[in-house]
């Protein structure tokens, strides 16, 4: 049993971190840059085995871990593979990721709940890059937050109101671990059997790509009616947070997008001359939009992976926003359009991933279908979302919002571009294509 976290393993923490996915950085740190902020057992068998919560601040910023301890050769199969999950040894025990351990990982579950939650299974998701989820009994889903950020985190924030209001497309919160600076986890429950809206997307290309069907209304996997039941909850979901957290003064609104509009031409410039030198025309359009509208609480990161399709219908996740903006921009309000055309943009991506995964060959021959999908998908989602009482009350009026719309997906195309650059080049053209079609006003 440790009597304190041990001193000699700081020196392992700067490669330790740099191997781990949620970490943000490339290269291990400076040692110096890296200390220990807190440490504290949070349960132990009396013995050896034991389960930790260590904050490591690096410059900055502030990252959660969650360890297990073990004896000495005391061997663990499920790290086998995982060399990158162990920290080190030091006083007769070995220190590792404990969200590997499905032991402790219930033990973590109970500890965190005050013992209201309990478990017989559990499972890491693997797939995650910035956080870290756990799977009990496929009942509940917990989200441990790896990098740490004073205040609430914007997730826990949103899905909490909007459960507390009543809103019932996203999953039910049931524990939440915090201090009184830090959010430290979230679980929900778990959606089982549910299909992420991405995944549906797929299927429903690749039935139109492999079928004989000339019109994508015509395909076995037709995704319009989908598209129109999720367009009426992301209209429902804008309303019940414009309930729940209010709405933007005017002329806070008018600021945010005058701003946002201002930041333009620069990140055009950095997408390249001809799109800079083309986008004059549109520029002025959007400097021209006398009122943008109201602007509100909104989702931030809204795509077709941030969508679960059940048996119940919709469920939205993920609250937290971009993960490459900064954290005052992500929960800047905004107006309802930028969720909405995140969700155009992941219509327009889905189609030529589609794409992708076909022959070099096919792509003269599909892209009409792609163009045809994306289109008949793109009206279905916006019939849906028009179609919900209330919306109108929060978008602009009907001379500025397709200049509104416009400037939105072009934002959000951009924004794409830049990420793609910079970790998928060979996805560069998804967003290149979308510039090209909305500097030209052909979108």
């Amino acid at each position: 049993m440790l009597s304190d976290w041990p001193a000699d393993l700081q020196a392992a923490l700067p490669g330790y971190l740099a191997a781990q996915r949620w970490f943000s950085g490339a290269e291990p740190p400076p040692a110096e840059a890296v200390r220990t902020a807190s440490s504290r057992r949070l349960w132990s068998d009396g013995h050896a085995r034991e389960l930790w919560q260590v904050l490591v601040g690096v410059g900055e910023a502030v990252y959660q871990l969650v360890l297990g301890v073990r004896p000495a050769g005391e061997p663990a199969e499920f790290l086998q593979g995982r060399d990158k999950a162990v920290l080190g040894s030091v006083e007769g025990v070995y220190v590792y990721d404990a969200v590997w351990d499905p032991e402790l990982a219930k033990t973590l579950l109970e500890v965190i709940s005050g013992g209201s939650q309990k478990a017989d299974r559990s499972r890491p998701m693997g797939a995650e890059q910035s956080n870290s989820s756990l799977v009990f009994d496929d009942r509940l889903i917990l989200k441990l937050f790896r990098r740490l950020r004073p205040g609430r985190n914007p997730d826990v924030e949103v899905t909490t109101a909007l459960a507390s209001a009543g809103f019932g497309h996203v999953a039910a919160p049931l524990v939440e671990w915090r201090d009184d600076e830090y959010d430290f986890a979230f679980g929900q429950q778990y959606l089982a059997g549910g299909t992420e809206g991405w995944a549906l997307a797929l299927t429903s290309l690749r039935d139109l790509y492999t079928g004989a069907a000339g019109a994508p209304a015509e395909a076995g996997g037709d995704f319009a009616a989908e598209a129109a039941r999720l367009g009426r909850v992301t209209a429902e979901m804008h309303v019940a947070l414009r309930d729940v957290f209010g709405q933007a003064q005017k002329g806070d609104a008018q600021r945010s997008w005058q701003a946002m509009v201002h930041g333009l031409p620069a990140r055009l410039e950095r997408a390249g001359p001809a799109l800079e030198d083309a986008a004059g025309p549109l520029l002025e359009r959007l400097s021209a939009v006398p009122d943008p509208g109201p602007a509100i609480r909104v989702h931030g990161d809204f795509h077709l992976g941030q969508v679960m399709r059940t048996d119940l219908g919709w469920y939205v996740l993920d609250f937290e926003g971009e993960p490459a903006r900064p954290l005052e921009e992500r929960l800047a309000p905004a107006s309802p359009y930028k969720d909405v055309t995140g969700m155009l943009r992941s219509l327009h991506y889905a189609s030529r991933h589609a794409l992708v995964e076909r022959a070099v060959d096919d792509w003269v021959e599909m892209l009409p279908a792609a163009e045809a999908w994306e289109a008949h998908n793109r009206q279905a989602f916006l019939d849906g979302y028009s179609s919900c009482p209330r919306i109108g009350e929060l978008l602009p009026d009907p001379a500025s919002s397709p200049a509104v719309m416009v400037g939105y997906e072009l934002d959000k195309a951009l924004y794409e571009l830049e990420y793609e650059r910079a970790h998928r080049p060979e996805w560069v053209s998804i967003p290149m294509d979308a510039l090209e079609r909305l500097v030209a006003g052909t979108s």
